[in-house]
């Protein structure tokens, strides 16, 4: 059975809803395979001494997988309820291979099925070095036909 609540299926994304978090555990590797996926090759991204001659604390996560992190995390969320339509991130912060990387997220308006979210990716300290947003939209759900197949 399929209740409706205030217009909208049981079950629903809510305003304040939190999506289930995402932690990634990026390795210098992973940077090093993804410099080649994707064709950025600066060396900040894969040389330690670089990195640090000009004062970062060593190589660090290319802002794009920060991204595509975040991005998964929606569409874990999401799953085959509905579909991605908008994605926008901005990097706040830097992150670095060896340290979990949080991403998270909440539902902050819903408009029929139309959802807006807010996601952003954490530093073990708590501190959101990625923040975005997403927009997608849910496909209707229809309720099981009570009278069997025709």
């Amino acid at each position: 059975m399929n209740v409706k609540v205030a217009g909208r299926a049981q079950g629903a994304p809510q305003p304040g809803e939190e999506i289930p978090e995402l932690v990634k555990h990026p390795t210098t590797r992973q940077l090093v395979q993804y410099a080649g996926a994707q064709g950025d090759f600066y060396e900040i991204h894969y040389d330690q001494a670089y990195a640090q001659s000009v004062a970062l604390p060593g190589v660090i996560l290319h802002g794009l997988l920060k991204a595509a992190f975040l991005g998964q995390l929606v569409t874990d969320w999401l799953g085959d309820r509905g579909t991605l339509k908008t994605f926008e991130v901005s990097y706040r912060g830097i992150d670095v291979p060896g340290r979990p990387y949080r991403c998270r997220g909440r539902v902050t308006k819903v408009e029929g099925e139309q959802v807006e979210l807010e996601v952003w990716g954490e530093d073990p300290d708590g501190h959101r070095t990625t923040v975005g947003s997403a927009i997608v939209e849910m496909r209707a759900r229809r309720a099981p036909n009570a009278g069997g197949a025709r």
